[in-house]
């Protein structure tokens, strides 16, 4: 299976998914560091977001991370803002499941989807935000090859202070080189 690692896999995002997405976008902690909004949302926002937003957009695809042993979703990755002519998109991962933090699936999550991104769609270039303060997600894009490419000074306020957003990406070729 194109989607698969030895302890993960990844499997199209569907509405079925909406309890357990809900669940992890109103965990303050899960979203603190990845979603530039903080809020608590109820469950039909979060369907129209997932229905209209994730699910409808001809520019997205998003996949439910699944750990095999459990078959428990514990994330969610995405490629946003698609750029069919010019090859290039966006990606976002969130590890919803707090016990499954720290533990390797954002790794092995993120070569699944840039492998997808490179090898079968022929993406030229991923690139990513990232919050400064965001140490452990800053050390998984370099470990896969994202690099730095900017900085948006102070752009995100969190806890009374202000953060920077930074800008990474990966092209195809850097990828590919290193598998």
């Amino acid at each position: 299976m194109l989607f698969e690692s030895t302890r993960i896999f990844l499997r199209k995002m569907t509405s079925e998914d909406i309890e357990t997405y809900h669940k992890w976008r109103n965990d303050m902690e899960v979203m603190q560091s990845t979603s530039p909004n903080l809020d608590i949302y109820h469950i039909e926002e979060t369907e129209k977001f997932v229905n209209e937003i994730i699910l409808g957009s001809q520019f997205s695809k998003s996949y439910i991370i699944v750990e095999k042993e459990s078959n428990k979703p514990i994330g969610v990755t995405s490629l946003i803002n698609i750029d069919f002519k010019n090859r290039n998109a966006e990606c976002i991962i969130d590890i919803g499941d707090k016990a499954s933090w720290g533990k390797g699936y954002g790794t092995e999550s993120m070569k699944l989807l840039l492998d997808y991104s490179f090898l079968e769609m022929n993406l030229h270039r991923v690139s990513l935000r990232v919050f400064s303060f965001n140490n452990r997600a800053i050390k998984l894009y370099e470990k896969v090859g994202f690099q730095q490419e900017g900085i948006s000074r102070e752009s995100i306020f969190r806890e009374g202070k202000w953060h920077d957003i930074i800008h990474m990406s990966i092209l195809q070729e850097e990828y590919v080189e290193n598998l």
